[in-house]
Parts: structure tokens; sequence; C-alpha cells
């Protein structure tokens, strides 16, 4: 049995890694903010709701439950996604943990320093049409290389945590 051991240490084997590395700009809206490869979910502040990016959905709570619509309701009517602070979040429904978003982003409630990927003069932003809404969202290049708020498990090294939402290269 030793001897087997020995003679399978002798014999080379192939180890194969993988590495995935998700890059969402080209789906980011308009008024998402500026220096974000990735992004999975924004949280609004203003208006203590999500936006899910890949899906393009708004996520809010109603009657104690989490709605997944195309639109905010009408109570938020008068809100403006280019001038609202958005918190970016790389983290699987980071809507189960709300409680501690609002209060760990209050601070970011009415701030309207957010530089937005339509206003900015970056190179790497480049109008894309979205043919079925017309919505505008933009594609590019390198960014914070996907540096938000939460976890990121699984996205290779996105979301570590590092960055405020500020979106400075």
């Amino acid at each position: 049995m030793i001897a087997l051991l020995g003679v399978m240490g002798l014999i080379p084997f192939r180890s194969e890694a993988q590495v995935s590395v998700n890059v969402n700009i080209g789906s980011q809206p308009s008024w998402g903010p500026v220096g974000y490869d990735h992004v999975d979910y924004y949280y609004l502040p203003d208006i203590e709701s999500y936006y899910y990016v890949p899906k393009r959905q708004f996520v809010y709570l109603r009657n104690n439950n989490w709605v997944f619509a195309t639109s905010l309701p009408s109570r938020y009517r008068g809100y403006d996604l280019y001038t609202g602070y958005k918190v970016v979040i790389n983290s699987p429904t980071p809507y189960h943990y709300h409680k501690n978003h609002k209060v760990k982003y209050a601070k970011y409630k009415s701030n309207r320093s957010q530089k937005v990927i339509r206003y900015s003069d970056h190179g790497k932003y480049h109008v894309v049409k979205n043919k079925s809404n017309g919505n505008k969202h933009y594609k590019g290049g390198k960014g914070n290389n996907g540096k938000g708020h939460g976890g990121g498990k699984g996205k290779g090294g996105h979301g570590n945590g590092k960055g405020n939402g500020n979106g400075r290269n």
C-alpha cells in the first residue's frame, strides 16, 4: 500500500483553475454612478429601495413584501434618479439586509454630489441605445474594477467592500 502511494506521488497530474470575471457596463442605466465595471444592485437611500441592474428592475417594499418592477411606484414619482445617491452593492439579495442598509447608508440621503454616467466626460462611456424601450445605457472599459459594497462572492473578486459609491478612479 505504501509503495502504491509512493508511485502515485511520482505520477504528474494536471490541475485547472477557472476564473470568471463579470463585466456589465453595458447594462448599467445612464443614471448609475460612474466608475463601476460591474454592478449587481444599487441601493437608493432617499427612497430606501434597490435597483437590480441585470434585470433592470426596481425592488421596493409594499405591504412588507419586496416587489420587483420595471418602474417605481407612484409614491416616488418626484424622485430624480439622476441626482439621488446610489450605493453599489455587489451581493445577492441585498434587500434581505435592508434594516442594516437603511442605517449604514442613511448618511447619503439628500447627497447630490455623485457623478452619473450620463454626464460623464470620461471616454470609456459611450451611448448604446436600448431598442426595446429607448433607455440609454453605456458601455466602456476599465473603471474601479467593480469595487462596491458587499461581499461579491463568486464574482471574480468584484465587490470586495472597497469604495463608497463615489465612482472615483
